[in-house]
């Protein structure tokens, strides 16, 4: 199991470097740091992801993870004038993101109606099961938001 065997590479890290999950993810998502352990957690994760893109059969999606600055406007120096160090997390680019992100989107009206549920004030009908296109509109922030502040995504139908 892919993800049983992170687990267990993370753990045994953890444990061998003496460090908690704040620290191993810090190392994990800085994009200076080279050691063989985070490599390979590196490489762990990215399996873990192919092996749930798989189990939706969503094999067009290529989870290539890149360090991506987290925040595109941050300054680059602190309240006192000296340089900040740019914070990265290594994640998936937008556009792959906002794939998934649709494609579950879709997947989730469509059990929805398949269960006969409302969706978005709709009755589901049995012939009502085919999901309508969702694209995923941006926000333009001076800076990030969290995503309790802008919502996840807005969603438009049609």
């Amino acid at each position: 199991n892919t993800g049983k065997s992170y687990d267990e590479f993370r753990a045994a890290l953890m444990v061998k470097n003496n460090e908690g999950l704040t620290d191993t993810y810090n190392r994990f998502h800085d994009a200076d740091e080279s050691a063989p352990d985070i490599v390979k957690l590196r490489e762990l994760h990215g399996a873990m992801d192919r092996a749930i893109l798989d189990a939706y059969s969503w094999t067009d999606i290529q989870p290539k993870c890149e360090f991506i600055p987290e925040f595109n406007d941050e300054d680059e120096e602190d309240d006192v004038r000296r340089p900040r160090k740019k914070k990265y997390r290594y994640r998936w680019p937008d556009e792959t993101r906002d794939e998934v992100l649709a494609r579950l989107l879709v997947l989730n009206r469509q059990r929805a109606l398949e269960e006969g549920r409302s969706v978005s004030g709709e009755v589901a009908t049995p012939s009502d099961t085919k999901p309508k296109k969702v694209s995923i509109k941006k926000s333009k922030t001076k800076k990030a938001t969290t995503d309790a502040d802008k919502g996840l995504f807005a969603v438009e139908q049609g």
